[in-house]
């Protein structure tokens, strides 16, 4: 399968869409014949009951991660900013529904508009800006005349939960690499500028956060936590509903069922299998809610997984894989990028090792160190030539691009853990070095009277 996450706007703009994206229609039961007075006022009765309960439910909503939700509608109130949910080492944990007692969405299932109109406001998008450079038509011909773009890429993400200082969102890993600044927009339409908390790029997961003194009163009585079901759980068969900011253009709910659980990709890096659904799951979509009938979170949908050669397979990460790796990424201490006079090296020079060189050469997947700066902070962590990063300060790395983007939050003189793996005798083994960050020399790209040749470019993930 090829990487189905990243389009043009002006590409998916001349499309001829078809009207009709992001229906849905719900089955209508067959009436039963009326019974004449026989009890009429028991029917009633047990309507107005029922229509309670359902109101309730939807009302009522989940909280997840650090939150107790309010009773008006489950919004999150400034006032409950700092009611924490903790464990008795201080972290913050998700909570399923389960577990939340009267705050639950009713057990019984719900209609797909329903789930709809309460699960919206647990949704955001995600806008990543970042500067690449670009081979230019004159470097073609050995010119120079290289050149920067503005890249703006749109993904989906999911509140689950919030500590004392932030507002914690999880989405997919790909949606905030390589960024320079991400915004979160919520259900109000307003934008507010996030972090990254923590990131898992073997599964493809991260986790972001707003701070809660940047978010107006106004965005917080709209917002809320999403809840948290039990993907275990899910039927071949069984109904879902996807929402997500399909193509850039908003929120969008689709809806299908489960075709498959526990599906291997072998396009993933992932050994966990995934929810193979025929809900829609298009570009933007990616860090956006799979929900069971009861408007639970169950998957965090993934664009990057899905094909333009076939319709109706799409992939979603499940929450029981998921909730360990949020649980660590929400309590990491967030960071944020640091001056140019901080900027930090770890002295070595490397080469990607992805799967299919993995497979050819049996070497770990990774930065291979293809060089190590003499007395510089790796040869002084006892790295050696041949030895293959896989993990810096607990974030799992595969490219060099995801190592020096994590340098960008810490300073040099700072002291991490770092994970390589070094052959022993024809095989890998596992050890990790404490290596102290040394300063990072000034280099020019070549490019610096390029600087101001910036063009613009959109993507979706």
């Amino acid at each position: 399968m090829e990487d189905y996450g990243r389009y043009n706007y002006e590409q998916e703009n001349n499309q001829n869409m078809k009207d009709g994206t992001g229906m849905y229609y719900q089955p209508v039961s067959p009436k039963k014949p009326e019974k004449k007075n026989k009890g009429k006022w028991a029917r009633k009765i047990g309507a107005v009951a029922l229509s309670a309960v359902l109101f309730g439910g939807i009302a009522g909503g989940a909280f997840v991660g650090v939150v107790q939700l309010s009773g008006n509608g489950g919004k999150l109130t400034s006032e409950q900013s700092n009611e924490t949910e903790k464990t008795k080492n201080n972290q913050t944990k998700l909570q399923t529904t389960s577990s939340t007692g009267n705050g639950t969405i009713n057990s019984q299932s719900l209609d797909v508009s329903d789930i709809a109109e309460a699960t919206m406001p647990s949704i955001v998008s995600i806008t990543n800006k970042s500067v690449q450079e670009v081979q230019s038509y004159f470097d073609m011909f050995g010119r120079g005349g290289g050149m920067q773009q503005e890249v703006e890429s749109c993904g989906s993400g999911i509140i689950i939960g919030q500590n004392e200082e932030e507002l914690l969102i999880v989405t997919n890993n790909h949606v905030v690499a390589d960024a320079d600044t991400i915004s979160v927009g919520f259900i109000d339409n307003q934008a507010y500028e996030a972090t990254v908390k923590g990131t898992d790029s073997d599964n493809d997961l991260a986790v972001i956060a707003v701070k809660l003194a940047d978010i107006s009163e106004d965005t917080m009585n709209q917002i809320k936590v999403a809840s948290i079901g039990d993907s275990d759980s899910l039927k071949v068969g069984e109904q879902v509903v996807a929402i997500g900011n399909a193509l850039g253009y908003g929120q969008s709910v689709t809806t299908g069922i489960v075709s498959a659980v526990d599906r291997q990709v072998g396009d993933s890096e992932s050994e966990n299998g995934f929810i193979q659904t025929d809900a829609a799951i298009n570009p933007g979509n990616s860090g956006g809610a799979l929900l069971n009938m009861k408007g639970e979170v169950i998957g965090i949908n993934s664009a990057k997984l899905a094909s333009t050669e076939v319709e109706g397979m799409g992939y979603a990460i499940p929450l029981s894989t998921a909730s360990p790796i949020i649980e660590d990424l929400m309590n990491r201490t967030t960071r944020e990028k640091v001056s140019e006079d901080q900027a930090s090296a770890i002295g070595i020079s490397g080469e990607n090792v992805d799967s299919s060189i993995s497979q050819a050469y049996g070497i770990p997947q990774g930065v291979l160190v293809a060089e190590v700066t003499p007395g510089g902070a790796a040869e002084q962590a006892g790295v050696i030539a041949g030895s293959v990063i896989t993990k810096f300060d607990g974030t799992s790395v595969s490219t060099i691009e995801e190592l020096r983007n994590l340098l960008q939050y810490y300073a040099a003189g700072e002291t991490v853990d770092m994970v390589v793996k070094i052959a022993d005798n024809g095989e890998y083994v596992e050890k990790t070095v404490s290596i102290t960050l040394g300063k990072a020399q000034n280099v020019t790209s070549g490019n610096e009277n390029q600087q101001g040749n910036l063009q613009e470019g959109s993507i979706l993930r």
